[in-house]
Order: C-alpha cells, then sequence, then structure tokens
C-alpha cells in the first residue's frame, strides 16, 4: 500500500508518503490500490481505496484533497473548512497552510513533487507531467507557496518514468527543451527522449528548493508501481503531504 515514507524535519514536521499498487480493493487492470476515478475503475472500489489510504496515513478521507489533473498549470489553494469530499476542481498542483489535511497527487508515470515550508506551516504539492512541466506548473506551485509565507521550501520526488524508457519524437524533446534544455535525453535504444524529472530538479534547485530526497525508482521499471508507459489501460498510485495537527 505505502511505498515510501519521509518527514521533512522541523518545527512542524511535514509527513509524506507515497502509495504503490499492492493491497487494494481494485482488480483486473486496476489491480489493486487505484486512487483515480478518471481511468474506468469502479468508483466505490477507488472510494474503498480512499478510505484505506487515510487511514493508514492517520486521517479521515474527508481530509484528503484530490483534484482532477489536466495537464495543466493551475494551482488549487485549499482553504480551512472546505469540503474536499466534494470538491474536486481541475488543477495539477495543490498548497495549503491547514494543518492536518493531505495533498493528494496521482501519477502513473509523470512525476510527482512534495513540498514543505516547515517553518512556515505551508506544503504543496505537484504533478509535473510534460505539458505542465513545459508550462510552468512547478515554479507556478513555488510562487503560490511563497505568496502564503513559504520561504525555506524543502522537496522529495517521488518515482517517475525514467529517460531511458521515456521515448519520444525528437520534435517533441526538441519543443520541451527549448522551454527546460535539462530535458532533452536519450533512451536506452538511443533514440530521443525525455527527463522529466531532471527538469523538475532542476527548476526547484534554480528557485532555491531544497531537494531532501529524489527517488530513483522507475514506473516504467517497476511493477509495483502503475505505468502508462507499460499498460496503458491502468490505475495511479499517489503522492500525499500533510502537516500533523497539533494535539
Amino acid at each position: 500500500m505505502l511505498h515510501s515514507r519521509f518527514v521533512v524535519p522541523g518545527p512542524r514536521g511535514a509527513h509524506i508518503a507515497f502509495t504503490d499498487r499492492h493491497g487494494g480493493y481494485s482488480s483486473g487492470d486496476f489491480s489493486s490500490f487505484n486512487l483515480a476515478r478518471q481511468v474506468g475503475d469502479d468508483e466505490s472500489m477507488v472510494d474503498a481505496n480512499r478510505s484505506a489510504l487515510a487511514q493508514v496515513l492517520g486521517m479521515s478521507a474527508e481530509r484528503l484533497s484530490f483534484v482532477t489533473q489536466v495537464h495543466g498549470t493551475n494551482v488549487h489553494v485549499v482553504a480551512a473548512g472546505e469540503h474536499l469530499r466534494t470538491q474536486t476542481p481541475e488543477a495539477d498542483a495543490q498548497v495549503t497552510a491547514v494543518r492536518g489535511v493531505g495533498l493528494a497527487i496521482m501519477v502513473a508515470d509523470c512525476t510527482p513533487i512534495m513540498l514543505a515550508d516547515t517553518a512556515a506551516g505551508v506544503i504543496g504539492a505537484v504533478h509535473a507531467g510534460r505539458p505542465g512541466l513545459a508550462g510552468g506548473v512547478v515554479p507556478a506551485t513555488l510562487e503560490t507557496m511563497r505568496a502564503h509565507g513559504a520561504k525555506d521550501i524543502h522537496a522529495v520526488i517521488g518515482p517517475s518514468v525514467c529517460p531511458r524508457c521515456y521515448e519520444v519524437p525528437a520534435e517533441l524533446r526538441d519543443e520541451v527543451a527549448q522551454v527546460e534544455p535539462v530535458a532533452a535525453s536519450v533512451s536506452v535504444s538511443g533514440t530521443p527522449a525525455l527527463d522529466i524529472a531532471g527538469a523538475a530538479a532542476e527548476q526547484l534547485s534554480r528557485a532555491g528548493v531544497t531537494i531532501d530526497h529524489f527517488s530513483r525508482t522507475c514506473t516504467r521499471e517497476s511493477d509495483d508501481l502503475f505505468s502508462y508507459r507499460r499498460r496503458q489501460r491502468t490505475g495511479r498510485f499517489a503522492g500525499v503531504v500533510w502537516l500533523q495537527e497539533q494535539n
């Protein structure tokens, strides 16, 4: 159910977790811990999986915030008192200063980035796919966090497809490289490829963010994680970041 967990140290430590594809209720192509509704899975199974995730993380399902991801650059700010189970705005990043709210981002090859400034009590979560990265979703999220008081931002970059496995047409590689040159790469077979996670790390570093962890796990190569490149009809795993509620 959980692939990995981290704690960003500080006066108000942030917790981060990435799920895997095991231990859930979904079946078939979505077996078994799929957290996405829009992929064709039974919604009752998705709800059961989300409830199980909340329980493992020590919070109620009503405190997990999901968004409808569209490979864009919109950043959703979760406010106090927001009804998280009934609102799923279109966004590819989330930011909040509300303690006890888990910001979830779903992926199956794209790069999940969890962000936190523990001193300021501000967290963020980013879904960085090719279009979002080129469009500026990472700097847009950092700007939103800083507008809410964040100054010393730390990042944990979760599993994503590696450049060995992310083959693209040469024209597409060149298009993304015009925005972020670090993204240009070569696949294991010598064809044009993209390194989205590496490009995201470059953007974070350039913006003064401390990268605490950068996953070496490739979703295409790991059977423990969902991968659209490996099998297009598939589920989504998630990265979640939250600030523990004060006792």
